[in-house]
């Protein structure tokens, strides 16, 4: 079996939203970029919006980050997996990042997304029991995942819910508009 290790969190200044993943696939350990396979939806979804930063390099992406208020992470900082789903991880291997301290260091932080059922249960198990208080000033929110072995639920329904749980909270004025799925 193969120890996988996520990356470092990305925090803008002012972030008021924490997406956490559960750990990168393998694209994106590849390419040690967030979100890397090229059909995960994650930076598809925000490119969709009217006047909508330009998101063709990973840098232009993490730059869009601070436009949207969004910190990423994943609860996972380390475990035992092949390949890239989620299902495989061996779940007596795995060990939390400290999200505690970082919330402690971003008080802007108000909202935690969950990309993905996974990322809630590993969330719920190593962090969410120990610290269940902490926690309470926190809007908790799980989304469907972005990763293209989450073909149970249409295209156009994570679209629709990422863009108003995610990508539409700092820009109240903008309404949620026809998609153009690629």
């Amino acid at each position: 079996m193969t120890v996988k290790h996520s990356f470092e969190p990305i925090v803008p200044g002012g972030a008021t939203i924490l997406v956490l993943g559960s750990m990168p696939g393998e694209a994106s350990l590849d390419q040690q970029a967030y979100y890397a396979h090229p059909q995960n939806l994650f930076w598809k979804i925000p490119s969709t919006l009217p006047n909508a930063p330009a998101l063709e390099s990973y840098n232009d992406r993490l730059s869009s980050l601070e436009h949207y208020q969004v910190a990423l992470w994943d609860v996972l900082q380390q475990c035992e997996r092949e390949g890239s789903l989620d299902s495989k991880i061996i779940k007596s291997s795995e060990k939390p990042n400290n999200i505690v301290e970082l919330l402690e260091q971003t008080p802007s932080i108000q909202k935690i997304c969950f990309n993905g059922q996974k990322a809630y249960q590993s969330f719920k198990k190593h962090l969410l029991k120990k610290n269940s208080e902490f926690f309470e000033q926190y809007e908790l929110v799980t989304l469907p995942s972005t990763s293209p072995a989450n073909a149970s639920i249409p295209k156009d329904v994570k679209y629709e819910i990422w863009l108003r749980e995610v990508w539409l909270c700092r820009n109240h004025d903008i309404t949620i508009h026809e998609k153009i799925l690629r």
